[in-house]
């Protein structure tokens, strides 16, 4: 039985550079293959899982994770020719065929992969970055090799090709750090005490537990408006989303609201004199 059993994996199907190609070689290609996947996606998650109990940066893990993948897919495909007994060379052919297609009809994919990579090697945007690309606010959730997904501050997901990111303007609100400048405007009524508008105005703005004290909140008299008088308080805090600003800058306005109301300062609103020369007579 073992006899036949060597006898019909020795036996060969065809030959190929005159070298034959067994049975048991076709056989173990396809369990090599699962069991090198099956290895890689192990060894891939293990340094994953390490990096991250390290708190290594997000964009790091990506590299490296993409870096075990390629080295371990070409490894896979040369060990797997060579079980096969299929010289490199004999791709050579195939390889420049396949190399004049990309040049003419994946250019675009090719740039995007590239970009890709500029964008985890250089990083320029980060995962977690606070983004303004045309208009549309997000973070960024992950960069791949073709594109780079963001989640929009509405929840829905956007894919933006990776050379659309380095070739038009875009807007990193958190590039360098998380601060955030925020301004809250209002105006007043002619006749209010301007001193202690701007006294109110920055205890209000203070008084909010996100607001940092360094940079230290500012208020400032703009201008002798037609209707008011406007003033404008100034604050940063830390923040990667546009929610936490539009969060902060609401609660300093209600703030405000119940401040003014308690010392009778009136928020102005538009209103205009009329001047009418001569008689005005109502008929009815």
């Amino acid at each position: 039985m073992l006899a036949k059993l060597s006898a019909l994996l020795n036996h060969a199907i065809f030959t190929f550079n005159e070298e034959p190609l067994t049975v048991g070689e076709v056989l173990i290609i396809p369990l090599w293959l699962i069991l090198s996947f099956w290895l890689v996606r192990v060894i891939v998650k293990s340094v994953e899982k390490r990096l991250t109990a390290k708190k290594r940066d997000p964009n790091i893990i990506q590299l490296i994770r993409k870096i075990i993948v390629i080295v371990s897919l070409a490894i896979i495909f040369l060990t797997t020719l060579s079980m096969l007994n299929v010289p490199i060379t004999a791709f050579a052919f195939l390889s420049g065929a396949i190399a004049i297609g990309f040049g003419f009809g994946a250019q675009n994919i090719i740039n995007n992969f590239i970009s890709g990579w500029i964008l985890i090697g250089e990083k320029p945007i980060r995962i977690g970055d606070f983004l303004e690309v045309e208009g549309v606010k997000g973070i960024v959730e992950e960069i791949n090799t073709r594109s780079t997904r963001i989640r929009r501050v509405d929840g829905v997901h956007m894919l933006i090709p990776n050379s659309k990111l380095l070739e038009n303007t875009v807007v990193n609100w958190t590039l360098r750090d998380r601060l955030v400048r925020g301004t809250v405007r209002i105006g007043v009524a002619y006749g209010s005490d301007c001193e202690q508008v701007a006294k109110l105005m920055l205890a209000a703005t203070k008084a909010h537990d996100k607001v940092l004290d360094d940079p230290e909140p500012s208020v400032f008299f703009l201008d002798f408006g037609d209707n008011a008088l406007v003033f404008e308080s100034y604050f940063w805090i830390n923040s990667t989303v546009e929610g936490g600003l539009r969060l902060v800058s609401s609660d300093i306005r209600f703030a405000l609201d119940k401040a003014f109301k308690d010392a009778d300062i009136v928020i102005a609103f538009p209103q205009r004199d009329i001047h009418i020369d001569g008689e005005l007579k109502i008929t009815k």
